[in-house]
C-alpha cells in the first residue's frame, strides 16, 4: 500500500520523532541519499500541485516504463530490518496475531521513539501521527451519523476491538517483558491505534509468486520509503515493482511534465479507501467502485416475498443449505460493481436456489447442489449485460434486496445529488463530510443502477 490521497498526512508539532530539522522533506532526501534510494532527476517531491500534501511531480515528460525512484532492500523498515529484529525472531512464536501486524508494529513502536534509529529522517515526515483522520479516530456519534449503511461501521468496530486485544495480550505482556526497550508509560494504546493507522495507510505487503499463493501465508506489511509518499487514484499512473536486491516504482502511462504522479493500492472500493486510508475519489473517478449486498438481507427479501410459512420454512432449508455450501455466511456480502457483480458464483447459486420450487429444491439437494447445466443462466455471468435476461423470479429477489440495502442508509440519493451539484453547500461540509458523502453516494449510484437493470 501506500499514502492516501485527498487526505492529510502531516500535523505541526513535536514529537518522539522529531529531528529538528526546520524542513522534514530535505533531511529525509538527504537521509535518501546516504541509504542508496535513488530518486530520477526527471521527478521531485513537493507539497505545490499535489492532491494532498507531499506527492512526487514530474519534472520532464515521462514515458511508460521509466524507474522514477529504486528503493534498496536495506532501506525498508520491516520486522527483519529493525534494530530488535534479533529480540522478534527470538519471541516470534508469542507475537503470532489475527492480523500478523504485530512484529512490524512493535518495529515502529521502537524506531518512532529510539533517539538513534535509523529511520529518525524518515519518521520527521509525521511528526505527529494524530493527524491521521481514519475513521476509527471519530467519535462514534459522527462515524454512524456520516457511514451508516456503508459498511465502515462494521469494519471500524472490528479494527477497534482487535487492536485492543493485541495489545493487552501480546503487546503489553512483550513490553513489560523488555522494560530496556520499552515504556509502557511512553508506548501507550494510543500510540499504538495511531501506528495501527499507519500501517493500514502507508505499509505496503510484497505479492508472492503465483506459484505459492494457494500455500503461503500473505508476506507481512512493510514500510517502504518514498513510495508512501505517491498519492492514490484508480487510474494510477505508476506501480511499484519487486526483485531480490530492490523496489522500483515505474510508470505505466506516460506523464507530462508538472503532472503529479500516482501509484495504486489495488482495486479498491471508496469505502475500502475510507476505511483503511482516510479518504475517497470524488464521484465518478474511482471505476473500482462497489456497493455490497449483505447476504443476510437477500436472505430477509426471500422471507418477505415468502406468504405463508410453509414457504418460509422453504426459505430457511434454502438458506441453510447454501450455508453448507459456503456460498453464504451470516457476514458475508455479494459485491456490485459499475459493470458487473464480483461475486457472481455466490450470487448467481443463491438466486438460483432461494427461487427453486420445493419439488426443485428437493431434487437439487438430492443430488448435492450439482446438476447439469442446461438452463440459459447458467453461463451467464452477472453484468449489466446479462442482468436484464434473468428470470424475473431472480430479478424479483435481487430488485428487493437492493431497496433493503437502501433503506439502511440515513439519506437517500436524490438529497445526496442535490448536495454534490450545490458547490456552496457541499464547500462547506467538513472534509469528513464530503468524503463520506462521496462514498455513499457512489454506493447508492451502484445500488439504483442495479435497481433499473432488474426492473
Amino acid at each position: 500500500m501506500a499514502t492516501a490521497a485527498k487526505r492529510p498526512k502531516v500535523a505541526a508539532g513535536g514529537s518522539p520523532a522529531e529531528d529538528g530539522r526546520a524542513d522534514p522533506l530535505s533531511g529525509f532526501l538527504d537521509w535518501c541519499e546516504k541509504v542508496g534510494l535513488e530518486l530520477s532527476p526527471k521527478v521531485y517531491v513537493s507539497k505545490e500541485g499535489t492532491v494532498s500534501d507531499y506527492g512526487l511531480l514530474a519534472r520532464e515528460d515521462l514515458q511508460i516504463g521509466e524507474v522514477l525512484f529504486t528503493v534498496p532492500r536495506a532501506a525498508l523498515l520491516s520486522q527483519h530490518t529493525t534494530s530488535i529484529r534479533s529480540l522478534l525472531e527470538k519471541d516470534q512464536a508469542s507475537l503470532e496475531s489475527q492480523s500478523g501486524w504485530v512484529p512490524l508494529l512493535l518495529s515502529l513502536l521502537h524506531e518512532y521513539t529510539a533517539s538513534n534509529s535509523h529511520w529518525r529522517p524518515y519518521f520527521s515526515l509525521w511528526p505527529d501521527f494524530s493527524s491521521l483522520d481514519h475513521p476509527m479516530f471519530w467519535p462514534e456519534e459522527e462515524r454512524v451519523r456520516l457511514l451508516q449503511g456503508t459498511g465502515i461501521l462494521e469494519a471500524v468496530n472490528k479494527d477497534l476491538a482487535n487492536i485492543q486485544l493485541e495489545y493487552t495480550s501480546i503487546i503489553l505482556p512483550f513490553m513489560e517483558s523488555h522494560l530496556d526497550l520499552f515504556d509502557p508509560k511512553l508506548h501507550t494504546p494510543e500510540l499504538y491505534r495511531r501506528l495501527v493507522a499507519f500501517v493500514m495507510a502507508y505499509s505496503f505487503q510484497e505479492p508472492l509468486d503465483e506459484e505459492d499463493e494457494d500455500e503461503k501465508e500473505p508476506n507481512p506489511p512493510m514500510m517502504v520509503p518514498m513510495a508512501d509518499i505517491l498519492n492514490h487514484v484508480a487510474n494510477h499512473n505508476a506501480n511499484l515493482e519487486y526483485s531480490l536486491e530492490c523496489l522500483k516504482m515505474v510508470t505505466t502511462q506516460p506523464i507530462s511534465k508538472g503532472q503529479e504522479i500516482f501509484n495504486t493500492y489495488g482495486q479498491m472500493a471508496n469505502w475500502q479507501l475510507m476505511h483503511m486510508y482516510g479518504f475517497a475519489e470524488p464521484y465518478p473517478g474511482n471505476t473500482d467502485d462497489t456497493a455490497d449486498i449483505q447476504m443476510v438481507t437477500v436472505r430477509r427479501a426471500a422471507l418477505q416475498g415468502a406468504s405463508t410459512e410453509v414457504e418460509r420454512q422453504l426459505v430457511s432449508e434454502q438458506w441453510d443449505f447454501l450455508c453448507q455450501l459456503e456460498m453464504v455466511g451470516e457476514e458475508g456480502a455479494f459485491v456490485i460493481g459499475w459493470e458487473e457483480v464480483l461475486t457472481e458464483e455466490e450470487l448467481s447459486m443463491t438466486l438460483k436456489v432461494l427461487c427453486m420450487a420445493a419439488e426443485e429444491f428437493k431434487e437439487f439437494k438430492e443430488h448435492e447442489g450439482w446438476e447439469e447445466d442446461t438452463e440459459d443462466e447458467e453461463s451467464f455471468t452477472l453484468s449489466n449485460e446479462t442482468i436484464p435476461r434473468l428470470k424475473a423470479s431472480w430479478k424479483k429477489l435481487l430488485h428487493d434486496s437492493a431497496l433493503l440495502t437502501l433503506e439502511s442508509y440515513s439519506s437517500d440519493l436524490k438529497a445526496e445529488q442535490d448536495l454534490l451539484n450545490d458547490k456552496v453547500a457541499y464547500g462547506k461540509l467538513s472534509l469528513r463530510e464530503q468524503q463520506a458523502l462521496q462514498v455513499r453516494y457512489g454506493q447508492k449510484r451502484i445500488l439504483h443502477q442495479l435497481l433499473e437493470l432488474t426492473s
